[in-house]
């Protein structure tokens, strides 16, 4: 069976961080570019970041540029969304997912194949 488990949120102060952690069940995320997303409520879900399969670069959205870091490790079968400098507009459930490449429209939901359920950022003083 296919699934994908994201874990790793919490509540964090402001300036706080959080690894985040997406781990791959019944298939091998390794051949499989991996976005992250997320979702505040009443709002859009919105692309995060995007690792590629074949050569690990990624892509980030700008809101999250210099503070977030989308990295692998194949012999965990596990993708990591590293958070530092949180700040208040960041809170919202964290997803993962996969594609096939980070191509130009790597924050379009639909480029996406597999969701996992998610994983709540809370940040708060």
């Amino acid at each position: 069976q296919v699934q994908i488990v994201e874990s790793g949120g919490g509540l964090v102060q402001p300036g706080g961080s959080l690894r985040l952690s997406c781990a791959a069940s019944g298939f091998t995320l390794h051949y499989y570019a991996i976005g992250w997303f997320r979702q505040a409520p009443g709002k859009e879900r919105e692309g995060v970041s995007c690792i590629t399969s074949s050569d690990d670069s990624t892509n980030y959205a700008d809101s999250v540029k210099g503070r977030f870091t989308i990295s692998r490790d194949n012999a965990k079968n596990t993708v990591y969304l590293q958070m530092n400098s949180l700040k208040p507009e960041d809170p919202a459930v964290y997803y993962c997912a996969t594609a096939g490449i980070c191509g130009t429209t790597w924050y379009r939901e639909y480029e996406y194949d597999y969701w996992g359920q998610g994983t709540q950022v809370t940040v708060s003083s």
